[in-house]
């Protein structure tokens, strides 16, 4: 078992290597570490299964984690992950996942008596093939290559959610107190609160991965940034607003699971980004960015948010249909707060016939309906802005314009003043339906009119 567990380590890692060696783009090599790193945890996840499905188990060994020998997993994640992604060019991802394929179903069998394997063990074959190996591929194949911004980034969510919320506590468990039965034994109310707790943590998180791909054409992995200096969203108020939300996290997760070792994990991942990443990370936005990051960190702090937005340049507009009451309610509202960097003014005025309320960024983005209104929450105050954030949560948008468009008003054409708004039943009625959009913005009953743009 000794000599099996050694070449399952130095073959894969060797090839890897030997690849690796002749590849001079530090992006790509950097794209195959992501593909590591999602195998590895996709492998332990499906480790986990197998072991309740009955596919497949290891002798008890000497160096194993939770039952699997680590030599054999890190060399099983060299071989799903970076490898393939290495030898793309050659190897185009049908005949990579044929090749993973066969490799396993010869390698596995051979390693008995270190791999006991169940009468179903292909079918574990496959699915860790289309759940593993295939979203560690696609993760590292787009990021070498840079392609598919959106599904790049939704993957590389998914993995760090995963490290982050499952693995980095599983870890802390094995080798400190605490357990997922402070969770587990919870019932379905204290779940879903906990559920809901958690997402509010996360949502300026995930608000702030949003804006590194809408507004700076990146992701969040040092290696793969965004192209563009971001100031907004999230980041107009923290620098950081991704590794504060991960640290609070692993805190809500270590008070759930009653574990100093989870509390452990998150003062080392403070630690880890305070002493290490951040002097790199201000290192490279410097010499990239200059003067802009320079005038930016001047005013925006890592780990201490600002309670008013940093003013980017120039300003936003949101347009809003100043002739219907709550339209006018919330530009009054606005108004009132002095927000930074936005300007409001009429949906009447707008060079297109306007259906819902529209949001324009100094940087020429655009969101529409409720997204548009969260988005300008963000240039109010903190308080505001994380309703926002909560508003464009993935399906909360969708939600929230749902609930505005059947219980306030169907979407209308902003009309010249005077004219009356229509009601919902009329405008489904009588009116074509508006360009198709992801948002939309509530529509209303005609009311008090709306301050006049200066």
């Amino acid at each position: 078992m000794t000599v099996a567990r050694w070449l399952s380590l130095a073959l894969p890692l060797a090839a890897v290597l030997a690849v690796g060696a002749r590849e001079r783009d530090r992006s790509v090599r950097a794209a195959g570490l992501l593909a590591f790193l999602t195998a590895g945890i996709g492998i332990a996840a499906l480790h986990e299964v197998a072991r309740l499905a009955g596919w497949y188990a290891f002798a008890p060994v000497d160096g194993a984690y939770r039952g699997m020998p680590v030599d054999l997993w890190i060399g099983w994640a060299a071989l799903w992950g970076p490898l393939p992604v290495l030898l793309r060019r050659v190897l185009p991802l049908p005949i990579a996942l044929g090749l993973l394929l066969w490799v396993d179903a010869v390698a596995m069998p051979a390693l008995h008596p270190l791999v006991s394997l169940g009468p179903h063990w292909l079918v574990g074959e496959v699915v860790g093939l289309l759940v593993v190996a295939l979203p560690a591929q696609l993760l590292g194949r787009f990021s070498a290559d840079r392609r598919h911004l959106g599904a790049r980034t939704s993957l590389q969510v998914g993995v760090f959610a995963a490290l982050l919320l499952w693995f980095v506590p599983s870890l802390a468990f094995e080798v400190g107190y605490g357990s997922w039965a402070g969770l587990t034994e919870l019932d379905r109310t204290g779940m879903l609160l906990v559920a809901q707790l958690a997402l509010l943590v996360a949502a300026p998180a995930v608000a702030a991965v949003v804006e590194f791909a809408v507004r700076g054409g990146g992701t969040p992995y040092p290696w793969d940034p965004p192209r563009r200096l971001v100031t907004t969203g999230p980041y107009a108020y923290l620098a950081n607003p991704m590794q504060l939300a991960a640290v609070v996290l692993l805190l809500f997760t270590a008070a759930v699971t009653r574990s100093v070792a989870v509390v452990l994990a998150a003062v080392s991942a403070t630690a880890f980004g305070a002493a290490v990443a951040g002097p790199h990370e201000h290192h490279d936005l410097r010499t990239r960015y200059g003067d802009s990051w320079r005038s930016y960190r001047r005013q925006v702090r890592d780990w201490w948010p600002r309670w008013r937005p940093y003013p980017s340049e120039p300003s936003a507009v949101l347009w809003l249909d100043d002739d219907c009451g709550p339209c006018a309610a919330l530009w009054r509202m606005l108004a009132r707060r002095h927000p930074v960097g936005l300007r409001i003014r009429p949906a009447r005025e707008h060079e297109h016939v306007l259906w819902r309320a529209e949001y324009v960024g100094g940087d020429g983005h655009t969101e529409r309906g409720v997204a548009a209104v969260a988005r300008g929450l963000e240039h109010v105050h903190l308080g505001w802005a994380f309703v926002g954030w909560t508003l464009r949560l993935p399906g909360a948008t969708w939600l929230a314009q749902l609930v505005a468009d059947a219980m306030i008003a169907a979407p209308h054409p902003a009309r010249p003043r005077g004219e009356p708004c229509p009601t919902p039943s009329s405008v489904s009625s009588t009116a074509p339906s508006p360009p198709s959009a992801s948002t939309a913005s509530p529509v209303c009953p005609p009311g008090p009119s709306a301050p006049q743009p200066e």
